[in-house]
């Protein structure tokens, strides 16, 4: 992996957890790591730990992924919801996964 990224297969993206764990571990870590200390870290911790831990990443093709998060977000952080961070912090932190996931399998587009 000296190139820095991993040969992507669609169909074993189906069962990523056993295929791909340290990628997605990679990129999830990665995206923390670049709002750590732009953000609230209270917002950031809130988010990483109770959502994005039970967030489920997909490939939906054209080189593309979404990271689908779980329904009850609000219960999951409680007041943190309410801080004027959570929804951009919320937002970019998916934003910055599914690049990373992109950049690690080498699925980045030109445009």
């Amino acid at each position: 992996m000296s190139n820095g990224t991993t040969e992507f297969d669609p169909d074993k993206f189906e069962d990523k957890y056993v295929h791909y764990f340290d990628e997605l571990q990679e990129a999830y870590s990665s995206a923390y790591n670049q709002l750590h200390g732009r953000y609230d870290s209270r917002v950031l911790k809130a988010i990483d730990r109770k959502v994005l831990a039970e967030s489920e990443p997909f490939y939906t093709g054209d080189g593309e992924f979404r990271v689908e998060l779980p329904d009850d977000l609000e219960e999951r952080v409680g007041s943190v919801a309410d801080h004027e961070q959570f929804e951009p912090v919320l937002e970019e932190l998916c934003e910055r996964i599914e690049r990373e996931l992109q950049r690690i399998f080498g699925l980045e587009s030109d445009g």
